[in-house]
């Protein structure tokens, strides 16, 4: 047998919640026994009150979020051991062993859900354990890697084994998030079960991007919220956190190159250490979450001059960054080689979109430049974008820019340019009909921070609308949801992203076939909601689908009617 003989690894479902309180858990003493009994009356089924996505009855939905590929499952419910074990018998997985032993265990808090587990299996049979097997050795999150898996339970079997295949072992990650899915607390046994084996689920992503964007400039987060967000991420996998880290109102992080960069963070507490970044790509990585760093050049700057004025046009006007000094695109090349031994994703974003020149031709100095260089503003816009451009590509980087980028001067860009589509729909059709990659966020449908855009509006945004030649669609890298930060901190975050998010990604996974069509929108409500409990049990802090953007829930009833 090639590569790993046979890991083993067993996890104890404690008969006791754990006393340490962490953003995975629920702790339900706090609720009392008679609540919790109404919500099984009104539930009628133990896997809705714990909103754990169990599939019901034989022909019924499958209650997975996002939906996969292919689909099927029996009608037999299955006890999961107490001590669950993971073994990974005809596995080439060995590098990195690690990020497979910590992602089981993870599992095994998520399907536990800090409930008590002391109860007897009752005669039903035994799911022993999740066998897993990864055909690849590595462990590097590259761009495109392949994420499909194949996950199966079967109904019998002495002992009775789940089974994972997967290309990689972020295909396996995939894959124990959805079988965490499959499972909830049955409340009769007081036990984890797991509901209409045997299950047979084939499942890839459609789109390689499936991103979420946070924003430290505008309020700061803290790191703990920021590994919380990247938690929920994954459980309806996404796969890109883009950090849009610095812009105009502070500038939090540190930059070894340039040491007083963040004196312009809002206070000195509200700041991220380059070891600080380390941590949040590691942790990111170790889940299958890539991190592509944002800084917005040449507008969106006014920060950075806190510690460098220079950088500023003059001290009465201060945005965009100074195009005529040499000095600016040296802390340009500083930032990026700090990032290069950081942000290990192959993309970083520049930015490039709302830029005010008005300032360069305001400021006499920065004037008599422009002159000497025979340059308009429009111009100078360029030559900053394209000069950025080879700094970053100079550190090993494929850059991603706004559209206005494109939309001004689309035929100047570095031809590997990835397009950020965000004013408004079409630009995604002219930026592939140009030969150009594109992401779709477009700002109408995708950003969170537009609170009268509804879910469904969320879940119909389809990235390749009007896109009709396959070699075409395949420039569109994906799509992301932004989560831009002007009204919104660390207090509520989360209810703010989710269960919105959740509608975005099930779009970006789910192949084009089985995405829910607008005429099923009673179902995949329900779907959604169930998923919207799954993730408050979870201890993310998701607000209800009925209503808009961070609603607060309309009246006392179950989650699932929220």
């Amino acid at each position: 047998m090639e590569g790993v003989p046979f890991l083993h690894i067993q996890a104890q479902i404690s008969p006791y919640p754990n006393t340490t309180p962490s953003h995975h858990m629920l702790v339900l003493d706090m609720m009392a026994p008679a609540m919790a009994l109404r919500l099984l009356v009104v539930v009628a089924v133990a896997a809705v009150v714990s909103c754990a996505v169990a599939a019901d009855e034989v022909g019924s939905v499958v209650e997975v979020w996002p939906m996969p590929a292919t689909a099927s499952k029996g009608g037999q419910t299955l006890h999961v051991s107490r001590e669950l074990r993971m073994t990974a018998e005809g596995s080439k997985y060995a590098d990195g062993e690690a990020i497979l032993k910590d992602a089981f265990q993870r599992m095994v808090t998520l399907i536990e859900l800090d409930h008590v587990i002391n109860g007897s299996s009752q005669g039903l049979p035994l799911l022993a354990g999740v066998n897993v097997v990864v055909h690849l050795p590595g462990d590097e999150l590259n761009f495109g890697v392949d994420e499909s898996y194949n996950l199966s339970v079967p109904a019998t079997g002495n002992p009775i084994y789940a089974q994972i295949e997967a290309q990689t072992v972020f295909g396996a990650l995939h894959a124990l998030e959805t079988f965490s899915q499959l499972c909830n607390f049955d409340f009769t046994s007081r036990l984890i079960e797991l509901q209409s084996a045997p299950w047979t689920i084939t499942d890839m992503p459609r789109f390689p991007y499936r991103g979420l964007l946070i924003d430290t400039s505008r309020h700061y987060l803290p790191v703990p919220v920021i590994k919380s967000v990247i938690d929920s991420m994954t459980y309806s996998k996404l796969n890109v956190l883009h950090w849009h880290i610095v812009d105009e109102q502070s500038f939090p992080i540190e930059i070894p190159s340039y040491p007083k960069l963040w004196n312009g963070a809002y206070s000195y507490s509200e700041r991220y250490t380059m070891d600080d970044a380390i941590d949040i790509v590691q942790y990111a990585e170790r889940r299958g979450v890539n991190v592509l760093a944002e800084i917005d050049v040449p507008g969106h700057a006014l920060s950075w001059g806190v510690g460098y004025p220079s950088l500023w046009p003059s001290a009465t006007c201060k945005e965009p960054l100074d195009v005529s000094s040499e000095s600016t695109f040296q802390v340009i090349n500083g930032i990026l080689s700090d990032f290069s031994k950081v942000f290990k994703f192959k993309f970083v974003h520049l930015g490039g979109d709302e830029v005010n020149t008005s300032c360069w031709t305001s400021t006499p100095r920065v004037k008599a430049w422009l002159a000497q260089h025979g340059m308009k503003e429009s111009d100078a816009y360029r030559y900053f974008v394209l000069r950025a451009q080879k700094i970053a590509k100079s550190h090993g980087y494929e850059v991603i820019n706004w559209e206005e980028t494109f939309n001004n001067f689309g035929d100047k860009l570095d031809r590997r340019t990835v397009v950020h589509n965000w004013l408004g729909g079409g630009v995604a059709e002219k930026v592939v009909a140009a030969g150009l990659r594109c992401i779709v966020s477009n700002q109408d449908k995708w950003y969170l921070d537009h609170l009268e855009v509804t879910w469904d509006g969320f879940y119909m945004n389809e990235p390749l609308r009007n896109i009709k030649n396959p070699a075409q669609q395949k420039l569109v890298l994906g799509g992301e949801v932004c989560m831009w930060a002007e009204h919104i901190d660390a207090s509520d975050i989360q209810q703010t992203i989710w269960p919105r998010a959740a509608a975005a990604a099930e779009r970006l996974w789910t192949p084009f076939e089985k995405l829910s069509k607008e005429w099923e929108i009673a179902a995949l409500s329900a779907r959604l909601a169930r998923f919207r409990c799954l993730l408050n049990h979870r201890g993310i802090a998701a607000g209800p689908v009925t209503g808009y953007g961070r609603s607060a829930p309309a009246e006392p009833s179950s989650c699932i009617k929220q």
